[in-house]
């Protein structure tokens, strides 16, 4: 091989590299994921959970930004196993490398949790405070501060906060336990209750929470 064409095969072998560790870094980059998607078929997080991270209550989407890194990646890796069928999380979660994954959840743990919008807090003597703050031991249904921690903050990795989520989503995951389409709860707490409640508790307990205050310090935000 002449001279002058390998050197410009080794030029263009070069560029092609470059380029490649180029579009890998851009691929791990969490905040372009969040906004423009991995261009792998992962969508951008953002149009669905909000630039901010702080959800959307009228689609049923959570809040991310604050919540624990450990139980983000948690979730993204039941999405992708099965573990947690969701038909909008499954292909993006799969989509998502393991790498991309650990950076998406160390992205949204360290994002501010945002301001909430002022709400009219359910009755405390109502069904939703009985279930959040007393439980229903008659039906062996524990109140849901004592796994979830004062006011629904959310505790380590296996308890997320319930507080300030949508209550639309909040139904929707004791439906989903009760169901079995979400079976990635430690050792079947959430199933058992799911199936202890009727949809009225659900909802009603669901409602309580989305409309608490934030505690001072949301325990999900220490990492």
């Amino acid at each position: 091989m002449p001279a002058h064409r390998y050197r410009v095969l080794l030029s263009w072998s070069v560029v092609l590299l470059l380029a490649t560790i180029a579009t890998g870094a851009r691929a791990t980059d969490p905040a372009t994921i969040a906004s423009q998607g991995n261009g792998r078929g992962a969508a951008p997080c953002q149009s669905c959970h909000g630039a901010d991270g702080a959800g959307q209550a009228a689609g049923g989407f959570p809040r991310l930004a604050g919540l624990n890194a450990a139980y983000l990646r948690r979730q993204l890796d039941a999405f992708a196993t099965g573990t947690r069928a969701n038909p909008v999380m499954k292909p993006i979660a799969t989509a998502l490398s393991v790498d991309e994954r650990q950076a998406m959840a160390d992205y949204y743990s360290k994002l501010p949790v945002p301001p909430q919008t002022a709400a009219t807090a359910p009755a405390q003597d109502g069904v939703g405070a009985m279930l959040a703050l007393r439980g229903r031991w008659s039906d062996q249904v524990p109140a849901c501060v004592q796994c979830h921690g004062p006011g629904g903050a959310g505790v380590g990795e296996h308890f997320p906060p319930l507080v300030g989520q949508p209550a639309s989503y909040l139904a929707a995951q004791l439906k989903a336990f009760r169901q079995g389409t979400r079976h990635n709860d430690p050792l079947e707490l959430m199933r058992h209750l799911g199936k202890a409640l009727d949809e009225n508790d659900m909802q009603a307990v669901a409602e309580w929470f989305a409309a608490q205050p934030f505690p001072a310090t949301p325990k999900e935000s220490t990492r």
